[in-house]
């Protein structure tokens, strides 16, 4: 069965740094991954790379068995990212973000057709986001922006998705409400990587955790993952003991 995510010996560099030091990575349709670890330990270049925003030095990545650059043009892959990445100030509604997802089904001229639409309605439903589809994005609350962009996903009908901390900063509903429904997207038959802080509520969102420092330290079932003593390593923990 193709894989929804598979990174073999990726290894990327900036000048003299090692971001990503020989990271395997692979995640199966139909279930959520988390992928832990503190800041700087490669979460992000990981997320760029296996987008192909970035090449590595060595090693390979195939979305839903095509290349970075293919699974984009696709539409196979969708990407959720950090809120620091967003212009909050552009003039767009929440209808006109969730639509984006739908562009690489559209012509030239970027006419939204009866199934563009009900598409982004559904999306919206699912979200909770139907009553503010016409305010503008960056009036939104924190989890709201969140849902927002992850409505955009659904629009899409992405069969991968990878979200970079899609918990930061959000309400409690909002939390509660993503996790059902990247849940429910993996039901489906999706592959979903998610990078997160917030280690008490992975064991609800995932099956499998990935630890990350620079290199994959760990890479199993959540209970097993979130033990101190593997926690340990991914932090630096022992270090400081």
């Amino acid at each position: 069965m193709t894989l929804a995510i598979d990174v073999q010996g990726v290894t990327v560099r900036y000048g003299d740094v090692v971001a990503l030091d020989g990271v395997d990575l692979q995640v199966a349709h139909g279930t959520v991954t988390g992928l832990i670890g503190m800041n700087g330990s490669g979460k992000s270049t990981l997320f760029r790379t296996i987008m192909g925003v970035i090449n590595p030095a060595r090693g390979s990545v195939r979305i839903d068995g095509e290349t970075p650059q293919a699974a984009r043009a696709s539409g196979a892959v969708a990407y959720v990212p950090q809120a620091e990445e967003v212009d909050w100030s552009f003039p767009v509604s929440v209808r006109d973000v969730v639509m984006m997802g739908r562009y690489g089904k559209q012509g030239v001229l970027r006419r939204a057709s009866r199934a563009d639409r009900a598409a982004v309605d559904t999306a919206l439903d699912r979200v909770g986001l139907s009553d503010l589809a016409n305010r503008q994005i960056g009036r939104l609350s924190g989890g709201q922006k969140k849902r927002a962009f992850v409505a955009r996903a659904i629009a899409q009908d992405a069969r991968v998705l990878l979200l970079d901390e899609p918990f930061a900063g959000v309400d409690k509903p909002s939390e509660a409400m993503i996790t059902r429904v990247l849940i429910e997207l993996a039901a489906e038959g999706r592959g979903v990587l998610v990078s997160t802080h917030d280690l008490a509520g992975l064991p609800e969102l995932a099956r499998d955790v990935v630890l990350l420092r620079n290199r994959v330290l760990f890479h199993g079932d959540v209970a097993e993952g979130l033990e101190p003593r593997i926690l340990a390593r991914a932090f630096g923990w022992e270090e400081a003991a």
